[in-house]
């Protein structure tokens, strides 16, 4: 099984185990106020791992799936009942060997999963539509469809090659993060076992920088370590984002960003957006027993994205008597508010948005999958925020940040 879907696999079992202890209000409980605030908003999410599902056997984009049944927290009928109007569709790529072989392995799946998303877009044009610009966002929100921006996450597909930027470009890429879970030619990761290569971004990354800026391509810290934030944060002309991250100051995970960074991102214009990866969020006790069951399970399970719906079916019962001889208790709801309340507080409301980490190990009790996106706006107003502030939140910071990015291109790339 790839890393990422080794990890939204762990992190549903988790959250699904000990749902009912999550102290949240049921759908029919969020107040009228707050629905129709969020009903209102232009709801977008920076982080969208859905593309893995894009290509599974009997799986469809339009059918309603169950979280808990089916690897799948994304879905049109759950975005219109969540009030999910898009975001970044993410185009993820598993790190593997860095010699010529390896890096053409990464660009042609980085292509395959980006031809995915275009191929939801054109079979289903009356419900999804290509976002290239802040102003097309807008646009496709009030024609009644959702809104498909494309990132990508880890830039591995770029084959070391930063002048490959300009043909992703071209088929619709407009936020690059640098790597994943482990070092890459452009730079490190927070989490390398084997701790930093280049100290920050390498020379091949620093011109990366570049090209992003020249092309007009948000360029995104998650995953990266401190050191490539700092290199981000002093080289890039456009303010960055960081798509999926939380507060180092609640949970010291090297993966979270810490208050001192946080204030500089926002005094450079940038945007953090809250991850709900619940691993992330609170510690979790290790489990000797429980760990070696789930390896043994993920190798049996292998790649699920190309397994039919019985074969899922078979394996989640096979997880799910895991979990009931080894539980854990999982993140919820108010750890994910602690977290994004922590960092609206420290970096300020012009500054925060969401990015859950949908389809890709986010999630957590009482906040499952994008149906449940209502109470963030209610936990937001109960906190005091403002109308504008929670607007902000949902999409108005992403929106300005794209138009900076943008605005700020060579002339020949400005939308």
């Amino acid at each position: 099984m790839k890393a990422k879907n080794a990890m939204l696999v762990l992190a549903l079992s988790a959250t699904s185990a000990l749902a009912q202890h999550a102290n949240t209000s049921s759908d029919e409980q969020i107040g009228n106020a707050a629905r129709t605030l969020h009903e209102s908003a232009l709801v977008l999410d920076t982080h969208l791992d859905t593309p893995s599902n894009l290509h599974r056997p009997g799986w469809s984009i339009l059918d309603r799936h169950e979280q808990d049944g089916d690897f799948a927290q994304v879905d049109l009928p759950r975005m219109k009942e969540g009030g999910l109007d898009g975001g970044f569709w993410v185009v993820y790529t598993a790190q593997g060997a860095r010699d010529a072989a390896g890096n053409r392995a990464a660009r042609d799946h980085g292509l395959v999963r980006l031809t995915a998303i275009r191929e939801m877009v054109a079979a289903h044009p009356q419900d999804f539509e290509l976002a290239l610009t802040a102003d097309d966002a807008v646009r496709i929100e009030r024609s009644g469809k959702r809104v498909v921006f494309i990132s990508m996450e880890n830039a591995s597909p770029l084959a070391s090659d930063p002048t490959m930027l300009s043909a992703y470009y071209a088929l619709g890429l407009r936020m690059l993060g640098i790597t994943h879970t482990s070092n890459n030619d452009f730079g490190d990761s927070s989490t390398d076992l084997a701790g930093a290569e280049w100290n920050g971004l390498s020379p091949r990354g620093r011109a990366l920088v570049e090209e992003a800026n020249r092309l007009g391509i948000v360029l995104d810290a998650s995953h990266a370590s401190d050191k490539v934030f700092d290199d981000l944060l002093e080289l890039s002309k456009a303010p960055i984002v960081l798509s999926h991250t939380s507060a180092k100051a609640l949970y010291a995970h090297p993966r979270n960003i810490d208050d001192e960074r946080l204030r500089k991102l926002a005094a450079k214009g940038g945007v953090v957006h809250v991850n709900a990866y619940g691993g992330y969020l609170i510690p979790t006790p290790k489990n000797a027993a429980r760990d070696a069951a789930l390896a043994e399970w993920e190798k049996r399970v292998g790649e699920y994205s190309a397994l039919s719906p019985a074969q899922i079916q078979a394996r989640l019962r096979e997880r799910q008597e895991i979990y009931r001889k080894y539980p854990v208790v999982p993140a919820t709801l108010d750890d994910y508010m602690r977290h994004l309340l922590h960092i609206l507080k420290v970096a300020g409301p012009e500054h925060v948005g969401v990015g859950a980490d949908w389809d890709g190990g986010g999630g957590v009790a009482g906040l499952e999958d994008v149906a449940a996106l209502p109470r963030i706006t209610e936990r937001l107003l109960a906190a005091g925020y403002t109308e504008s502030d929670i607007k902000n939140v949902w999409g108005g910071n992403l929106l300005r940040v794209l138009r900076e990015v943008q605005g700020k291109a060579d002339a020949a790339h400005r939308p």
